[in-house]
């Protein structure tokens, strides 16, 4: 935050903060308390006092972001009073002089529970990601109160709205989190409006280009697309009219972030992607009617459109794990061109806009799964194992942020939801852990399959236990689902644990035989062996990998204390022989190539990533490894987004001099239909017309058909030229597309 600006536009300031307090006030459309009318005023003066000397980074009063993010949880995400007045309150511990107690003595337990578990943890120095201990903490608190997390979405949203006044670095890390944890979890809370704006938001930020291009394209083509919607509503009309039952028809695009995954998964220019919006059909019905008249709006769909049988997606008889209850079908209509049409009441419409909220506002109506209430079960589960792992228990959490789910049955019939890939011990966990602990085989439609076995939608599993059976390290790799992997983790932890009592005994008996004091030594032993802590060298003596009593005998013990024999002789060798930090200067001359932190990067020990291969032009950053060196990767690298999310105190700014004349090395990835002596003139054209050097050249051809897909690795000196190459080679007669390997 910068610091105040003169007081001469006060008075407009203070204006522009009551108009933002008014709109706040309009948004809420339920009839409010006098006591909730009251802790809103007082949390909104509080709010204005404490954050009167801050500012944002765009420079307006920081207020109006906490007044904003109380809107967005009220408009866009469905809470009510509770969560306005914690909205109004979020940033203030975290930020100001108020505390945790003042909040407490001021509106209450609730309120200072929320608050808590959305302020960050101060001073974490010592740990290997902030921002998952971070997160871990919202999680945590979300198990007692969900509105954490939908108030902080709503903080990510408006953080994310906001975003242009940062710097670019600072923009590539907070749009990477937001892809890596916050769209993800949208998804999952059945948020789709955020989701689809977070998207699209990180899309803008880290493919710039493919963004601009995309809503171009979207610009050109969308008066021909409106005309297309009308054509396809107008025959529909008078048919959804002689149900009887109110509704509404029109035609929503998709969202830019989709259309381009569209583009890049199918290799095919935009021109080729016909589905660029869903015609959405939504009835006024009643809960117990919805069914019926979803089910009569799509035969009068299908019946004036072919309909395509494989396509159909029955959310209603069955929702997703998230809530998310909508018929799906894609028709053949006007010109042959496919367009999904999608079926649903404006119960769920508000529960597939709003997500978990407006799940909640329904609950108890017939027929109402509990779903989150499941997921949150899991959730707890995972929060409860005493792992200090907080970048394990990230990943472990993201595998619950799945998008694609299969519903399989257990031999009772009882229906089980898990992630596409799940596997039969990902099952064996879903019933209880007791079960997934036990698990000895697995029966998958009375067959026996391997514990690693992926199942697919509809199978029946039957799990066989054994109380002799326990996990391994190998179970590790069977699992996917996040509850499974903690589990599994927080098994072989307790076992790892037990065995090291065992060895810990050993280390203490055999310390007092040689009078050498136990606390004094034993770390000594642990710096010696290059052991991250005193469990660990426990465990390695209990299953002998360490003979303690053979390697005592390199030491001597002087006052109690170990001392290893040779270590004058180390200590002289480091001394004599030790290498610069790697943030340590290095003397350089000339024109640099690139510049890390505004210093030129060759004073550094650095190298390009060869996962994305940069080439100059390329946005880039620079990464501080674990090893001491820095690797430059592209913002796009495929590696970038758990890196930011995980890692972004290790993260420098870097960019390119224009004057750099450097070679890289680009991997194309090249369709097309496979033609006699397509290879030579690939080359011919690279060699020649190009004037390039190509490193190498790998072609496959499906046996018996007429489809190729190859790579090349080509030199070039910058992305320009690497532009120009792949605009050339997608011009050749029998190649679909072109695209650059991430």
């Amino acid at each position: 935050m910068t610091p105040p600006k003169n007081e001469n536009n006060n008075e407009d300031e203070k204006k522009l903060i009551r108009r933002a307090y008014r709109r706040l006030l309009r948004s809420i459309k339920v009839k409010l308390s006098p006591k909730e009318k009251e802790n809103i005023r007082k949390a909104y003066d509080l709010a204005v006092e404490a954050h009167s000397k801050q500012r944002r980074k765009s420079g307006e009063p920081y207020i109006l972001h906490p007044i904003e993010v109380a809107r967005i949880c009220v408009e866009e995400v469905g809470l009510g009073p509770t969560a306005v007045v914690s909205a109004l309150l979020h940033d203030v511990v975290e930020d100001t002089d108020v505390s945790l107690q003042d909040i407490h003595e001021k509106f209450g337990e609730k309120i200072a529970m929320i608050v808590d578990g959305l302020t960050k943890f101060k001073n974490l120095f010592d740990v290997e990601s902030p921002q998952a201990e971070n997160f871990r903490k919202v999680l945590r608190t979300m198990a007692k109160d969900v509105r954490v997390v939908l108030i902080k979405m709503a903080d990510r949203l408006h953080n994310m709205r906001t975003l242009g006044s940062m710097p670019p670095h600072k923009q590539l890390k907070i749009a990477s989190e937001t892809t890596y944890i916050y769209a993800p979890l949208a998804h999952r809370l059945g948020l789709y409006n955020l989701k689809t704006e977070f998207q699209d938001l990180c899309m803008k930020i880290l493919y710039p280009e493919e963004y601009k291009f995309v809503v171009e394209k979207l610009e050109d083509t969308e008066r021909e697309r409106n005309q297309y919607i009308n054509e396809f509503i107008k025959p529909l009309k008078d048919k959804l009219n002689r149900i009887g039952t109110p509704y509404r028809i029109f035609g929503r695009p998709k969202s830019i972030s989709s259309i381009y995954n569209k583009v890049k998964k199918k290799g095919v220019e935009f021109e080729q992607i016909y589905d660029l919006f869903a015609i959405r059909i939504i009835a006024d019905c009643p809960p117990e009617t919805e069914k019926l008249i979803c089910w009569q709006i799509y035969t009068i769909v299908t019946e004036a459109n072919t309909p395509i049988p494989e396509r159909l997606k029955d959310w209603v008889s069955t929702p997703k794990a998230n809530g998310y209850e909508s018929l799906h079908t894609t028709v053949v209509g006007p010109g042959g061109r496919f367009v999904e049409v999608q079926i649903r009441s404006e119960r769920m419409d508000e529960i597939a806009e709003k997500g978990f909220a407006a799940h909640y506002k329904y609950k108890g109506v017939k027929q109402q799964n509990d779903h989150f209430g499941i997921w949150l079960d899991n959730i707890r589960e995972m929060l409860e194992n005493p792992s200090t792992d907080a970048i394990e228990f990230m990943s472990d959490f993201k595998s619950n942020l799945f998008a694609e789910e299969m519903f399989l049955f257990t031999p009772k019939g009882d229906m089980k939801i898990l992630p596409k890939g799940a596997t039969a011990l990902d099952f064996a966990f879903s019933i209880h852990s007791e079960v997934g602990y036990h698990c000895k085989s697995v029966k998958v439609n009375n067959a026996l399959v391997p514990l690693g076995h992926v199942l697919k939608s509809g199978d029946q599993v039957t799990v066989v236990t054994s109380k002799t059976q326990k996990p391994n390290e190998n179970w590790l790799k069977l699992c996917v689902t996040g509850k499974a992997r903690s589990k599994i983790r927080s098994s072989l932890k307790e076992e790892k644990r037990r065995k090291g009592e065992i060895g810990k005994e050993t280390l203490m008996r055999k310390l007092k035989n040689v009078k050498a004091d136990f606390e004094q030594s034993v770390d000594v032993l642990v710096k010696f062996f290059g052991f991250q802590s005193r469990p660990d060298l426990y465990y390695e003596i209990s299953i002998d990998n360490i003979n303690i009593q053979q390697e005592l005998k390199k030491f001597r013990v002087e006052g109690g204390k170990l001392i290893f024999i040779e270590i004058e002789k180390k200590v002289q060798k480091k001394e004599g022989g030790s290498k610069p930090t790697t943030r340590s200067r290095r003397t350089f001359k000339g024109e640099p190539k690139l510049m890390i932190d505004d210093q030129p990067a060759e004073q550094f020990k650095y190298e390009l990533a060869s996962c994305c291969n940069p080439v100059q032009g390329d946005q880039v950053f620079a990464f501080t490894t674990s090893g001491g060196g820095m690797k430059i990767h592209r913002t796009t690298c495929v590696n970038a987004e758990h890196m930011m999310a995980n890692y972004a105190y290790r993260m420098l700014r870097a960019e390119w001099v224009d004057t750099a004349n450097t070679d890289f090395v680009a991997t194309l990835v090249i369709t097309g239909q496979d033609k006699k002596g397509l290879v030579n003139k690939l080359t011919k054209i690279i060699s020649e017309q190009l004037n390039l050097n190509m490193r190498s050249i790998s072609m496959d051809a499906d046996i018996g058909g007429s489809y190729f897909k190859g790579t090349v690795k080509i030199v070039v000196n910058n992305k320009d030229q690497l532009n120009q190459a792949i605009l050339t080679l997608k011009a050749m007669d029998g190649v679909n597309s072109v695209h650059r390997e991430s």
